[in-house]
């Protein structure tokens, strides 16, 4: 399997303004950009192209933001170059979306509606249930897990691991006290940084249960298909085999850590070592990067790295 890769696409905190506007060139990514426009009935390319910022990173519109912007790159690219054997597709909590579309299981068109109402859904959570999450970098995982624990027990509150992003970097997510205390204790056990996110949703948090059974609802009218290309499945970090699987993970996924580094260790556990990540930024790709040094991912946001991926691969 050595000639063989991954694609990987972005979640929420990848945005910024002016993402995918120098796509807009290309046919077949103006496409995408026209149909999520028609289907959303909201000038969603301009948001992405001209903002206001603010709009842009409302959960509502970032969500479907991303992932039309992931999937326009990926036309452009497939559009031009033989991109090679797929063996496995994951994204990165609302990426894994974006996944499914490109691993043939989901139409962009269900996606795009799913995505848009899954940010809708978060949105009324956290309102509901205010939080926030919080980046620590520079201590084991165990760690940080033990920390979530003991601030839970300590403040009545709910706060827990998020996202395994990497070996040294962990994302926890919860209600306010719960997250300072958390923070107190990472402090105390050596992290080297903590970082409070600029999020007022507890992503894969409990606090999400609301959202979570709202989903549930929305993806029993979506059709989705088996076969074609795996999908790493971010709660187990293991390809997902069947369309209930695909729900199930879906709807998991809200209230569930991301096991990005498992995911991406089992890909690489098959002897994938090349990793293409689609979408806005590259934090996937210095993600992997730590994860195994050996790893080669390749980074193509917007034309830039279109015209990277034909010097160096194409």
């Amino acid at each position: 399997m050595t000639n063989k890769l991954a694609l990987v696409f972005p979640g929420q905190g990848s945005q910024y303004l002016g993402m995918g506007s120098d796509l807009h060139g290309y046919a077949e990514a103006r496409a995408v950009f026209d149909e999520a426009d028609a289907l959303l009935g909201l000038s969603l390319s301009r948001l992405c192209f001209e903002g206001p910022e603010d709009e842009l990173n409302d959960t509502i519109n970032t969500q479907p933001a991303i992932l039309t912007v992931s999937v326009a790159a990926l036309h452009a690219l497939k559009a031009r170059y033989d991109v090679g054997e797929v063996a496995f597709t994951a994204g990165h909590s609302l990426g894994e979306y974006t996944a499914l579309v490109a691993g043939g299981h989901i139409s962009f068109a269900d996606a795009v509606r799913v995505v848009r109402e899954r940010g809708r859904l978060m949105k009324e959570a956290g309102a509901r249930s205010p939080g926030g999450m919080v980046a620590v970098l520079g201590v084991k995982a165990e760690v940080v897990a033990e920390a979530c624990r003991q601030a839970s027990e300590e403040t009545g509150t709910i706060v827990q691991v998020a996202n395994h992003n990497s070996p040294q970097q962990t994302v926890i997510s919860g209600e306010q006290r719960g997250l300072e205390e958390a923070t107190e204790l990472v402090r105390q056990k050596g992290a080297r940084r903590v970082v409070r996110l600029a999020v007022s949703i507890a992503s894969h948090s409990a606090l999400m249960e609301p959202a979570a059974q709202g989903l549930r609802g929305t993806l029993s009218g979506i059709a989705l298909r088996e076969g074609g290309v795996p999908v790493v499945g971010n709660v187990g970090g293991t390809p997902l085999r069947t369309t209930e699987d695909v729900r199930e993970e879906l709807v998991k996924q809200l209230v569930s850590p991301v096991q990005w580094v498992a995911s991406i260790r089992y890909i690489l556990n098959q002897g994938v070592r090349t990793f293409v990540e689609i979408g806005p930024k590259d934090v996937l790709s210095r993600l992997i990067r730590r994860i195994d040094p050996a790893a080669k991912p390749i980074s193509v946001d917007g034309a830039s790295g279109l015209k990277a991926w034909g010097e160096t691969m194409g």
